[in-house]
């Protein structure tokens, strides 16, 4: 019968420096399922409309190397051994949406954020902190930030010229993900944060996407 393995506080530092090379190099990781993408048409876009969704999507890739931080930073901190095993879980659902991201923002042309190893820093200090206060708050913060990814997620559909079908179905398949890990962290029992709280985080959120859209 299986056991759980028990990891050191060494060997565990050893995992998040290797989960944060793993994030922040190009084409490190493989992702448990196939692009959305690949299914759709390639079609002949404008260069200011191949700029624009280079731009979107670099600003989702982006977000998804922030929650990968965030849950490497709460798995660290987190009190429960189930809470943790949740956030590594997560973790390992967001690795598709950020190769997927990486793989659409070559074929557009362009690059990856070089700001990521700041948002990655920054977003894994924050997961860490919350996961010290409680899993509570932890899990109410996955909760909290998934919602304004999902905002964000809308905004871009919004945005995507109409012909660009591979772009869509990443980001459409991406929404129903982080719908679901949502309303699984609430169900876990995380904490609804109050509005101000949401509004701080939109803000934050606004800082990332203005400075990642072009870098």
């Amino acid at each position: 019968m299986a056991t759980e393995r028990h990891y050191t506080p060494v060997d565990r530092l050893l995992l998040q420096a290797d989960a944060a090379m793993r994030t922040l190099l190009p084409f490190s990781v493989q992702p448990y399922r196939p692009s959305p993408a690949i299914v759709q048409p390639d079609v002949k876009m404008s260069d200011a409309d191949t700029r624009h969704v280079a731009g979107l999507m670099r600003i989702n890739h982006t977000g998804e190397v922030c929650a990968q931080a965030l849950y490497q930073g709460q798995a660290l901190t987190a009190k429960l051994p189930k809470v943790r095993a949740a956030m590594e879980h997560a973790a390992e659902e967001e690795i598709d949406h950020l190769v997927w991201c990486e793989q659409r923002i070559r074929q557009l042309g362009s690059h990856t954020s070089v700001l990521n190893p700041l948002f990655y820093g920054m977003s894994f200090g924050i997961g860490a902190v919350a996961g010290l206060i409680s899993d509570k708050v932890s899990l109410g913060f996955v909760a909290a930030t998934e919602d304004q990814v999902c905002k964000h997620l809308n905004e871009h559909l919004q945005e995507l010229p109409m012909e660009d079908e591979k772009s869509r179905a990443i980001l459409e398949q991406m929404r129903t993900d982080e719908e679901h890990h949502a309303a699984s962290a609430l169900e876990a029992g995380g904490f609804r944060f109050p509005r101000p709280v949401k509004f701080g985080m939109s803000l934050l959120a606004k800082v990332m996407t203005k400075s990642t859209y072009r870098i």
